[in-house]
């Protein structure tokens, strides 16, 4: 304000004492006036900037403090149980039945296939899907009571009327058919003659695969074991001292 007050002297004083009439002085307090102006909007400013600076620094975040919390519903994630299957159980059936009354099994194998304990039949029974019937294919194998040896295998399809046929038969010793991933698999042991039921010299793997109305060969491997292993009587390495002693 002293700097405004000595530039209103400088000028107001002379020019009382010229022809104008005073309007030097007008115009010196215009100057003042209009200073006066300038200094109230800088304040005005700075208040404004000061305020806006108080409303962002309070909680440290910002204008994102600001406003009105979201409206916007939140997705909501419900676990999923898996997928459901709709298969249902295959329709278990009797095998011993399907056996004895199917002409197309030996007249040997019918008349031995006996239990070997109470009411229990050398038979193993499995169920799956082969040859695209109603439902599914049962395959039947055959064996021994006494070392559990297969003498025959058997595929059994079902037909629309619930009977059942039968599509594949083999009869032979040391035989065990599987199913695999739709394809019949059918294991021969092959036997020399001085090998024992235990200890087979090789074994034959054959994949069948139906087409139409039967089966037909796919895969065949053949697999020779080593015949220095299974003669007994010797024990078993021990391990060895890993400090040499």
């Amino acid at each position: 304000m002293r700097g405004l007050t000595a530039s209103d002297g400088d000028g107001g004083d002379r020019g009382g004492e010229r022809d104008d009439g005073g309007r030097a002085a007008t115009v010196g307090r215009g100057r003042v006036l209009t200073g006066w102006a300038a200094s109230a909007t800088t304040l005005v400013g700075l208040a404004a900037f000061g305020l806006l600076t108080v409303g962002c620094s309070t909680g440290g975040t910002g204008t994102r403090d600001e406003g009105p919390a979201g409206t916007q519903p939140v997705a909501k994630v419900t676990p999923g149980t898996g997928p459901s299957s709709s298969a249902k159980p295959a329709a278990r059936v009797d095998p011993v039945t399907l056996l004895k009354h199917d002409p197309k099994v030996s007249e040997r194998v019918r008349t031995d296939l006996k239990p070997c304990t109470g009411s229990a039949y050398p038979v193993d029974t499995s169920y799956g899907t082969m040859t695209g019937g109603p439902s599914p294919d049962v395959v039947v194998n055959v064996m021994t009571c006494g070392d559990s040896v297969g003498v025959g295998t058997y595929v059994y399809r079902p037909r629309t009327n619930g009977q059942y046929e039968n599509v594949f038969a083999i009869e032979q010793p040391a035989v065990y058919g599987t199913i695999d991933r739709g394809d019949l698999v059918v294991t021969t042991q092959v036997y020399e003659k001085k090998d024992s039921v235990a200890y087979p010299s090789g074994e034959e793997v054959i994949t069948y695969r139906w087409a139409g109305s039967r089966f037909n060969e796919h895969d065949r491997v053949h697999n020779d074991f080593n015949r220095a292993v299974g003669s007994g009587g010797t024990d078993l390495p021990g391990a060895a001292d890993p400090a040499g002693n």
